[in-house]
């Protein structure tokens, strides 16, 4: 039961229950996206499940992204776009675009999001990896919906935040734990406790434990057909691409992608396969200028910078030489597609950790980037080319057919009933 606060005066945007519409559901999702595009993209696929849902919903997007207007978005979805944070390469922030102390520019984004929150009075407010937000920018509007008693909150998680001590660490200094036993009803993770147990890995106090629920992989790929008819133009191959088995290089939003991108433009390809690289709208233009320069002479190889929607690019693909980030992971193995994996270890192990498990179900190949060259990325092409299909184990990709159900439990209080996974064990964990 949520804390009564008798003295508290009523905000402007107060309404009676009565004033909001009893069949449509006020959903927020929060991500502070301070690097990539894996957090909005990940939010777009939540709310595209969460409108599969019996009841009518509104929802909507805060992100600290300028590019979600650039993507593809359901009807009844709509984005709010704080003032850009970005990352330098000690992991220190700062404003990306306003001349504004980092201080100043959380406070405009906190004052940003609780103005945001005060009006739309969501039901359901899911917040993406960090309890509190951006150096804590989420903290004055959890304690406005806490004290409001009108909105559940949810903790959104990957399988792998860091390695075990740091990911300790960090939920110890930023008091985590203390955030979502007093704001949170529930925490889902997105993932296969088979592949990765969070719980188990962090060690979870028992109250936190008991919140969490174990959402399955977010595979997008039941939203395939969907996505590809929305989509106003499909993305061209080059002509001397076309009737060629294509190996697409992923580099995420591009900022860190220059090694793989790299690499694959100067790998040798197997005769019948052609080489497709989507750089992304983050790749420095430096480097991207000189990827384009090695594909221009090539007659196997096409380079493409931001894709809003690369779903229909991966369908297509024989192949994959990517990096490791969620969303890229999900799409592989929704495809089920033959992949290298050259993950990020740096400054988080997330990627790493992840590829490994996943390379030792038999579900991708792993190479790790500190051995990163052309040669290794031609050797596995050419591996993969004459290698019979192998057997591969199943993990939970059901996630997104589960979010409906998981936002009903969350409403009503009522425990959806387990979902057995590919090991015969509880997906969801016993509240």
């Amino acid at each position: 039961m949520k804390k009564m606060y008798a003295d508290r005066q009523p905000e402007p945007h107060d309404r009676p229950p009565s004033d909001h519409p009893s069949d449509c559901l006020r959903v927020a999702l929060y991500s502070h996206d301070t690097q990539g595009l894996g957090h909005i993209r990940r939010n777009l696929t939540l709310a595209s499940a969460l409108l599969q849902s019996e009841q009518p919903l509104s929802i909507l997007l805060i992100s600290g992204t300028q590019l979600g207007s650039a993507m593809t978005k359901p009807a009844g979805v709509d984005f709010l776009a704080l003032p850009a944070v970005a990352k330098d390469t000690n992991g220190l922030y700062r404003a990306q675009s306003l001349s504004l102390p980092l201080e100043e520019l959380i406070a405009l984004r906190a004052q940003t999001i609780r103005g945001a929150l005060a009006v739309f009075q969501p039901d359901v407010l899911i917040v993406d990896k960090v309890p509190g937000g951006l150096q804590g920018e989420l903290l004055p509007s959890l304690e406005l919906l806490h004290q409001r008693e009108q909105t559940h909150c949810v903790l959104g998680l990957r399988d792998v935040l860091d390695d075990a001590a740091t990911a300790r660490r960090e939920w110890e200094r930023t008091k985590s734990g203390a955030l979502v036993k007093t704001y949170y009803d529930a925490v889902w993770i997105y993932g296969d406790p088979t592949v990765y147990d969070p719980v188990h890995e962090y060690g979870l106090a028992a109250d936190l434990a008991g919140k969490v629920r174990y959402t399955g992989y977010l595979n997008r790929t039941i939203f395939a057909t969907q996505q590809a008819r929305a989509m106003a133009t499909p993305v061209p191959l080059a002509p001397h691409l076309v009737g060629k088995r294509l190996a697409l290089c992923l580099v995420g939003g591009g900022e860190d992608g220059a090694h793989l991108a790299r690499a694959f433009a100067k790998a040798r390809f197997p005769r019948n396969v052609a080489g497709l690289i989507i750089t992304g709208p983050y790749m420095p233009a430096a480097v991207s200028e000189e990827i384009h320069a090695l594909a221009a002479n090539q007659t196997h190889l096409q380079v493409l910078g931001f894709v809003p929607e690369p779903l229909q690019l991966l369908q297509r693909a024989a192949y994959v030489v990517a990096m490791g980030g969620y969303n890229t992971i999900c799409e592989i193995l929704g495809h089920n597609k033959q992949a290298l994996i050259v993950p990020r270890v740096q400054p988080r192990q997330e990627q790493w950790i992840r590829a490994q498990r996943l390379q030792e179900l038999g579900l991708v190949d792993v190479l790790h980037p500190a051995h990163l060259s052309p040669r290794q990325i031609s050797r596995w092409l050419t591996k993969v080319e004459k290698a019979p299909e192998r057997v591969r184990a199943t993990i939970d990709l059901q996630g997104l057919r589960r979010l409906p159900r998981l936002l009903h439990e969350l409403r009503t209080g009522h425990t959806a009933k387990p979902v057995q996974h590919s090991a015969h064990q509880p997906l969801l964990m016993p509240a």
